[in-house]
């Protein structure tokens, strides 16, 4: 991988991890261009990357992540279920992964879930106390985003908001859980695969992660900010292009590796 490369992957991870537009279908289509998407370093890097972009979330939100140990709790509460279906279905959330008509489809159905879900939850709603079963059932939620391309973002703001949390507390409540679940998903398969890595791919990595960083920054503060006001339904639009393309690409016969 060349570092024009690492850039440009690091600068797409950034941009969609919080959104609820998947990365997993940005990174599908964006490796093939560049070429490298069957390479086993490109797999590992663009899972290593989400450490850059997890930090961002630690630093913009620094005074409310490091609160109290119930909130603690709380997150730990909302990742089980990840944990549990993650550890017991690895290998097949692995083989899912790899079918790119699994990942299209999933943008699509998501997408039109995105344009009415304005429609079916108010925004109006004060910020509530998020109790523990209401933190389970997100994590719950979070389980679907196993489906590649259904996008953890979408899945966990959705179930805050079936829980009575406004756009801006189900939204916030989604980066903080990324935390843990991005960290393990990650953590775990750096030390599956790090025999890939080799001594001239480290300053990739670094550089990978700080770009990945700095633009989850900008990410994070632009859909806060824009779903306050405008609400999801641009995003639904754009997944449902985004899947339409991938299935044209299929149908044309275009290879595509993730």
């Amino acid at each position: 991988m060349e570092l024009i490369d690492a850039i440009i992957l690091a600068i797409v991870e950034g941009i969609t991890e919080f959104l609820p537009i998947s990365s997993t279908g940005h990174m599908i289509i964006v490796s093939s261009i560049l070429g490298i998407g069957d390479l086993a370093f490109t797999k590992l890097f663009e899972v290593n990357i989400q450490f850059g972009a997890i930090l961002s979330v630690v630093v913009l939100y620094w005074k409310r992540f490091f609160q109290t140990v119930d909130f603690y709790f709380k997150l730990f509460v909302a990742f089980i279920p990840a944990a549990v279906f993650g550890f017991l279905l690895g290998d097949f959330i692995d083989e899912l992964l790899e079918n790119v008509v699994v990942v299209a489809i999933s943008l699509v159905l998501g997408g039109i879930i995105l344009i009415f879900v304005d429609k079916w939850f108010s925004n109006d709603a004060p910020e509530k106390e998020l109790r523990f079963p209401v933190a389970f059932k997100i994590g719950l939620f979070q389980c679907i985003a196993m489906i590649p391309g259904v996008s953890r973002s979408a899945a966990t703001i959705i179930g805050g908001m079936t829980q009575g949390l406004n756009r801006k507390q189900a939204a916030e409540f989604s980066f903080f859980l990324a935390v843990p679940t991005m960290f393990a998903a990650s953590a775990y398969k750096l030390l599956k695969n790090y025999e890939a890595i080799e001594p001239s791919d480290i300053s990739i990595l670094l550089i990978g992660n700080v770009v990945a960083f700095l633009v989850a920054m900008l990410a994070i503060k632009f859909f806060i900010n824009y779903i306050t006001k405008y609400g999801f339904k641009v995003f639904g639009y754009y997944r449902i292009a985004l899947g339409v393309l991938l299935l044209v690409l299929l149908s044309l016969g275009v290879s595509l590796e993730l």
